[in-house]
C-alpha cells in the first residue's frame, strides 16, 4: 500500500481505456460530495455501484441502505464503483485529483481496526472534519466478467 503523500495531487489521471474513463470520472465527480443521496446515485453512477448513507446531509429519504453488501462497522456512508480490468494506478490518480479539487488535503491515520478489503491494492484516510474521516481503497477483485477494479470511500461516524 502506497499513501496519498507519495501521489502527485495536482497531476492529470493516468489516461484509462474508454470503459473505465467514465465510472472513474462518475466516482470522483459524485462520491466525495456529502449532497449524494441513494436516488442521485443511481442516476450518476454506473451500473455497478454500492451506496449507502445512514445519516445523510440532503434528500428525502432519511436512511439509505447499503445496495450490495452490509454497511461498515463504525461507517455511516459508503460509495463506491467498480469496472472491468484493473486499473488501479489511474483509480489512485483519479481520486487523488478528485480530493485536491474538493479541497480534502489534511491526511488522517486509517484507524487500526477499519476493516480494509480484499483486493485492496491503496488505502489513505483523510480528515473531513474534526469529527470525521473518510477511508479510500482501490484494488482489483473478482467480478461478473473477470476481475475488477474498485474504487470506494468511507465516511466514519463521528468521532466522540
Amino acid at each position: 500500500m502506497r499513501g496519498f503523500a507519495a501521489i502527485c495531487l495536482t497531476c492529470t489521471p493516468l489516461a484509462a481505456p474508454a470503459s473505465e474513463a467514465p465510472a472513474m470520472a462518475a466516482f470522483g465527480d459524485h462520491c466525495f460530495s456529502p449532497f449524494l443521496t441513494a436516488e442521485r446515485a443511481a442516476d450518476v453512477l454506473p451500473a455497478r455501484h454500492d451506496f449507502y448513507d445512514l445519516r445523510p446531509f440532503s434528500g428525502s429519504n432519511p436512511v439509505s441502505e447499503p445496495q450490495v453488501r452490509a454497511a461498515t462497522p463504525g461507517t455511516d456512508r459508503r460509495c463506491e464503483v467498480a469496472f472491468d480490468g484493473s486499473a488501479v494506478e489511474a483509480a489512485v490518480d483519479t481520486i487523488a485529483a478528485a480530493l485536491d479539487r474538493e479541497g480534502i488535503r489534511q491526511t488522517a491515520n486509517v484507524p487500526a481496526d477499519f476493516p480494509v478489503q480484499a483486493g485492496a491494492e491503496f488505502t489513505d484516510a483523510r480528515q473531513l472534519n474534526q469529527r470525521r474521516i473518510a477511508v479510500v481503497q482501490v484494488g482489483t477483485r473478482p467480478g461478473p466478467n473477470g476481475p475488477e477494479t474498485f474504487m470506494n470511500v468511507e465516511r466514519l461516524d463521528p468521532l466522540p
